[in-house]
């Protein structure tokens, strides 16, 4: 039950977690009040969030347009605009690799250009609207500010929409905005999808009655989903009828959500290839049925159990920085997978591993067969790979990182 959940202490999270290079999350004075009455120090608890926010982005797909890039031009020697003079296919491309800010500055060049921006697919990253020198640290100020850009944009723009990455607004503050924008999101036709809430303090993520609204359940031209922080909508209400057509990749990246939630997005996702799930708080059980899964990737996480049941296509399972409680260890269950080749990494403390009827022992413990921390083939057409190896091995965090 949400009431029964503890915040895990800052010591208590494995060392591979922290990035201490992301500046504290700012908290404003209301919500160090409250993190003091619930007797958390709120240095302590901004420096806990903030590195959440830095795992999360790590996972997080990069965005297809960069700030970084420098946009300069030399004028020609004949004073011709031939830049002008391209088709409007060939003006769309370049408009389409611009942050959104110069994107939408372009039509004022010309008249050439003036209807440029609104007739090309929108990519829309809310970082980008910051101040240069904001960083991860976005105060509220500068996220209500984001807030109304975002408004803006999302009202100007008739879609559609090729990609929106929303990371830098408390959301908990604008529940019908977010709501509205959801719905203008799907009546666009948004394609890729990063929507990452910033709840703080963190204990209002588990108290809260803020779940994330179901209405990016049905957007059905989604390829690509990453959900952060949030509440997963109570699926039991949902028309069975939701269905994910052309969703590709899936991530779940401190979702407070249910194993019936996960079992219900995983079944309406007849294409999905690439599934990731982060630093889940809650014990969950994942089964898995596809016919087109190729990656699955479970990051700083606890499952019950992993049961790969039929996934004629599945080539990594990875398994990455995992936690146990109470000294129950995850079952990996592995069925019918022909594809499989590599699977890790594994912790004998932290894992039982099975393959059909056979449980594996011993695999990590260094028999002349298992080649120390790696099997490469014991007789099921895999190599497995343990935290051990990973630490000699140069080619196991590139194996295993990226799917």
């Amino acid at each position: 039950p949400l009431h029964s959940t503890e915040i895990v202490p800052t010591a208590a999270l494995p060392a591979t977690a922290m990035d201490t290079r992301v500046p504290p999350v700012p908290m404003d004075p209301a919500a160090a009040a409250k993190s003091r009455r619930d007797r958390h120090d709120p240095e302590e608890m901004e420096g806990l969030f903030s590195r959440m926010l830095s795992r999360t982005r790590n996972v997080l797909p990069d965005p297809p347009v960069s700030v970084d890039g420098r946009l300069f031009a030399l004028l020609p020697h004949d004073s011709v605009d031939s830049i002008s003079r391209l088709p409007d296919v060939l003006l769309g491309n370049i408009v389409s690799r611009l942050p959104v800010k110069e994107a939408a500055r372009t039509a004022v060049l010309s008249r050439r250009w003036r209807g440029v921006w609104r007739s090309t697919p929108l990519v829309l990253v809310d970082s980008h609207i910051l101040p240069e020198d904001a960083g991860t640290a976005v105060a509220r100020a500068d996220a209500r500010r984001i807030t109304s850009a975002v408004s803006r944009i999302l009202a100007a723009h008739p879609g559609p929409f090729r990609c929106v990455h929303l990371t830098s607004c408390y959301m908990e503050e604008f529940n019908g905005l977010l709501r509205r924008w959801l719905q203008i999101l799907a009546d666009k036709g948004i394609e890729e999808l990063i929507l990452v809430n910033r709840p703080m303090p963190l204990g209002c993520l588990l108290h809260s009655t803020f779940f994330l609204p179901s209405t990016f359940l049905g957007m059905t031209t989604l390829t690509c989903l990453y959900l952060g922080l949030w509440k997963f909508p109570d699926t039991a209400s949902v028309k069975r009828a939701t269905f994910f057509p052309n969703l590709r990749e899936l991530g779940l990246c401190t979702v407070l959500m249910e194993s019936k939630d996960l079992d219900f997005i995983l079944d309406r996702s007849p294409v999905l290839e690439t599934l990731c799930v982060e630093s889940n708080i809650f014990k969950l059980g994942l089964r898995l049925v596809s016919q087109s899964i190729r990656c699955v990737k479970i990051i700083l996480s606890f499952f019950e159990e992993i049961a790969v049941v039929d996934t004629p296509c599945l080539e990594r399972l990875i398994l990455s920085g995992g936690w146990t409680k109470d000294g129950v260890c995850t079952k990996v269950k592995i069925g019918h997978a022909p594809k499989l080749h590599s699977l890790g990494y594994l912790d004998s403390e932290n894992h039982v591993l099975e393959f059909g009827n056979t449980v594996i022992k011993g695999w990590d413990k260094g028999e002349p067969k298992h080649h120390g921390a790696k099997c490469e083939d014991p007789g099921f057409g895999c190599a497995l790979w343990s935290p051990q190896l990973c630490q000699d091995d140069p080619d196991c965090p590139q194996m295993l990182s990226k799917c």
